[in-house]
This record gives structure tokens, C-alpha cells and sequence, in this order.
């Protein structure tokens, strides 16, 4: 698997995590289609169904402080635009298919921004990302 590849899958076991910890009940991962992929589905407390994009980078530095600013490139910068109309599309899609999911409480896009190095990890969630 290409090094990038596996930090990708090790940023969406933490978000996992993350969610499970914040009260997320976890529906499907990696779901998709050929028009695009849904990294998490899960439901969270208030019973909304939350499409998760997961976006993660590996820095090299020793340690790194709770301001991003210190990095060259942050993992929010990994969603553009383009990238979050093709997201939208397939979580429509998905929310279609499953309405019983969506019921009254709806459907968002969150994003999960996790910067790892060789000994921790911090998770930035933004919530309610769609446009």
C-alpha cells in the first residue's frame, strides 16, 4: 500500500475513534460508488446522519502546538472546492437511498482534520462543511 494510502486509512481509524468517543454511532466506512467516495457515515446524539470527510497529513517535526499556522500545508486545505461539490453529490445520493437514516433529524457534511506524527495525533472537527 503507497505511504500515502496507509496515513490516509490510519487518519480514518482515528476519526473513527474520535466519533465513537464523542458519541457517533458509525453506519459505513469507505461507502461509494464509482462517482465518488463517503469516507465515514455515522449518526451522531441528535440522531442526524453525518457524511464525515476525513483529511489527514504527517509532519516530521519532534512536536507541534495547537496553532496550525506552523504547518507549510494543514489537512483543511486537502478539501477544495471541486472536491466538496463531488462530496455533496454522493452524499445526496446516499441519503436517497436510505431515507430511513435521514428521517426528520436530516443529513450534514463534517469535516475530520488529523495531523499525526511519529508520536500523537490532533483532530480538528468542523461541522456542518456542505454548501
Amino acid at each position: 500500500m503507497a505511504f500515502h494510502l496507509k496515513i490516509g486509512k490510519l487518519g480514518e481509524e482515528l476519526a473513527c475513534g474520535y466519533l465513537k468517543e464523542s458519541g457517533y454511532k458509525l453506519v459505513e466506512m469507505n461507502w461509494g460508488k464509482k462517482f465518488g467516495e463517503i469516507d465515514i457515515i455515522a449518526i451522531n446524539t441528535s440522531k442526524i446522519l453525518v457524511f464525515v470527510e476525513v483529511k489527514t497529513i504527517k509532519v516530521y517535526a519532534e512536536s507541534f502546538g495547537d496553532n496550525s499556522a506552523n504547518l507549510l500545508i494543514s489537512p483543511e486545505d486537502n478539501l477544495t472546492k471541486a472536491k466538496l461539490i463531488k462530496l455533496k453529490k454522493i452524499c445526496e445520493f446516499y441519503a436517497n437511498l436510505h431515507p430511513e437514516l435521514v428521517k426528520d433529524a436530516g443529513w450534514r457534511i463534517d469535516l475530520v482534520a488529523v495531523v499525526i506524527n511519529e508520536k500523537k495525533a490532533k483532530i480538528r472537527h468542523y461541522k456542518n462543511i456542505g454548501i
